[in-house]
C-alpha cells in the first residue's frame, strides 16, 4: 500500500482538475517591510509548475 507523504500533503493541495496549488513562502512574518503590492500577490495561491508537480503528485496517491 502506498502511503501519503504527509510533508507534501501539508504544503500542497490538488485542484479538481488535478493541478497542484501552493502558498507563497515567507508570508508569516516581517510583513511591515513588504510592499502592499507584494503582500497582495503573495496572498493568492499559486500553481506549481508542471515539471515540479509530477513527483509531488506521486506523493499524494489518494488526491487529498
Amino acid at each position: 500500500m502506498q502511503k501519503t507523504k504527509k510533508s507534501v500533503a501539508k504544503r500542497f493541495k490538488l485542484t479538481s482538475r488535478g493541478k497542484l496549488v501552493r502558498r507563497t513562502p515567507g508570508f508569516r512574518h516581517l510583513l511591515a517591510s513588504k510592499s502592499t503590492k507584494a503582500k497582495r500577490r503573495a496572498s493568492r495561491d499559486k500553481l506549481v509548475a508542471e515539471g515540479h508537480a509530477k513527483p509531488l503528485k506521486r506523493c499524494l496517491p489518494f488526491g487529498l
